[in-house]
């Protein structure tokens, strides 16, 4: 592939990450509101776990997309090393390896944060 392809598929790959975002956010932005509204209290021990599996399906899936974006991201880093006299974007993109690493581990541990967050509103009294 030439540059300009990796590149192109580079910014797809960033947002399929941006994109898997989408779902779980509104799932969430629910999840929120009906806490705040105090609508879990009084709610059935089936709604909750209901509520409970819908967020960590979202979240679980949303995860794992983002997760494989970025292990195929990691792949076109080094196509881009490899590109003779790369532009100064392509070197820079290239370089990006540990932040694409950090991006993952931020995925998994923000996911599993924020999923136990979403327990204790719904669960928690």
């Amino acid at each position: 592939m030439n540059e300009l392809s990796l590149l192109e598929l580079w910014n797809k790959k960033r947002s399929q990450v941006i994109q898997a975002q989408v779902a779980p956010a509104l799932v969430l932005i629910g999840v929120m509101v009906l806490a705040a509204l105090g609508y879990f209290q009084g709610a059935t021990s089936a709604a909750k776990y209901l509520a409970l599996g819908v967020a960590a399906t979202t979240g679980i899936l949303a995860m794992i997309t983002q997760y494989a974006t970025i292990r195929e991201a990691e792949a076109l880093l080094v196509d881009l090393k490899r590109i003779d006299k790369p532009s100064a974007l392509a070197q820079k993109i290239a370089e990006s390896r540990s932040l694409l690493s950090l991006t993952a581990i931020g995925i998994v541990g923000l996911g599993v944060a924020t999923f136990a967050l979403v327990t204790w509103a719904i669960l928690g009294k």
